[in-house]
């Protein structure tokens, strides 16, 4: 057996979701049975201080790592392979343009960007110098998201024709938010629609969408609404989704919760002729599923694939690492004209309900 490729990562943005990507990073493989593939990390930068960048890799557990107190540094560090960029949504687009023009291929957290015109320039860009590009939609990765996706290719539930999708989390944002808070400030691209919203979009789009043959794909028309907060930010959304032969719902919100009772009750339900799957609760990172066929009386199967180690963001750097060596450009798990479609969506209904963001954050200019 080959000795496994090797993908040194730069962590550009040393916060709180980048923490658990690198924990997950420094994981020994074997773990979760992968045996092709390790990972290093090989540095970290903050923008703002070099000490929080060194203390940012002590506490993951890589603390001979290089640490640097700015993100050209990082780009330009001959020793990493790959940048993972893990700051707010805003930000997304000038440091990925940042890391692309260093050579670099990129690892962006989700949303890719603000919007699709954005997300449009990273992936010309990266076509034109071919570097690997991708936005890091963990949830694709999960096996337990790769089983379900066969499962609907192979017709276990027959044709499928809607799916409802929820990620909701109770959080009471007037009193646990200030207006400064990443998740209601608009400076930061703040809302549920760019940060939980994405990922019942995920769902919808790779059960209703990713598993066609490329020859029936087809960008669905969209429909919805959504409620603002008093920073003018949505704090609740709907999103319909109308494919030429099926219909994608897709909600979240931070003032109900998807789960109140936290009892496993299902996030997605994936409904077919032949009778649904229904996914669990949360919608990012499930740990179980049910197939329920149709009609009473009938064999319920349940299936539970809990995470073997860590928190399950490793299985996204898999994939980014094999894509790396075997030379690909894109990942066929989150392929970049998905990414566009799906931020296309999202700013069709922003459009539809006159949610706009400030302009230097809208803005294409770069």
């Amino acid at each position: 057996m080959p000795a496994p490729f090797t993908c040194r990562w730069g962590i550009l943005g040393p916060g709180w979701i980048a923490s658990v990507f690198a924990k997950d990073l420094v994981l020994d493989p074997k773990t979760r049975g992968v045996e092709d593939v390790v990972h290093v990390v090989q540095a970290a930068a903050s923008a703002t201080s070099f000490d929080r960048a060194k203390q940012f890799l002590v506490d993951v557990g890589a603390p001979s790592a290089t640490a640097y107190g700015s993100y050209v540094e990082l780009v330009n560090d001959p020793n990493v392979d790959i940048i993972y960029i893990a700051t707010p949504h805003s930000h997304h687009f000038p440091q990925c343009i940042l890391a692309l023009n260093a050579g670099k291929p990129v690892v962006c957290e989700k949303p890719f960007t603000v919007n699709a015109e954005q997300t449009k320039i990273l992936v010309n860009l990266a076509r034109e110098k071919k570097l690997f590009l991708m936005e890091a939609v963990w949830t694709r990765f999960f096996p337990l998201s790769i089983e379900i996706r066969q499962l609907i290719k192979d017709g276990k539930i027959g044709d499928v024709k809607r799916v409802i999708a929820d990620l909701s989390l109770c959080q009471d944002p007037e009193t646990k938010y200030d207006d400064s808070h990443r998740m209601v400030n608009p400076d930061l691209a703040g809302g549920v629609l760019l940060d939980l919203g994405l990922y019942p979009l995920t769902w919808v789009y790779q059960t209703l969408y990713h598993t066609l043959p490329d020859a029936e794909k087809a960008a669905p028309t969209i429909t919805g609404a959504i409620s603002k907060y008093h920073t003018g930010v949505d704090i609740e959304t709907v999103v319909v989704c109308k494919f030429p032969s099926s219909v994608g719902i897709a909600t979240s919100s931070v003032r109900v919760a998807t789960d109140p009772e936290e009892t496993g009750y299902p996030a997605i339900k994936i409904q077919g002729t032949k009778g649904e799957i229904r996914v669990d609760h949360p919608a990012y990172c499930p740990t179980g599923y049910t197939i329920v066929p149709v009609g009473k009386g009938s064999k319920v199967e349940r299936f539970e694939r809990p995470i073997p180690a860590g928190k399950g963001m490793h299985w996204e750097a898999d994939g980014a690492a094999r894509c790396l060596r075997d030379g690909k450009m894109e990942s066929d798990v989150m392929p970049l004209d998905e990414s566009i479609l799906i931020m296309e969506t999202m700013d069709t209904l922003r459009a539809q309900c006159d949610f706009k963001y400030p302009a230097n954050i809208e803005s294409t200019e770069h």
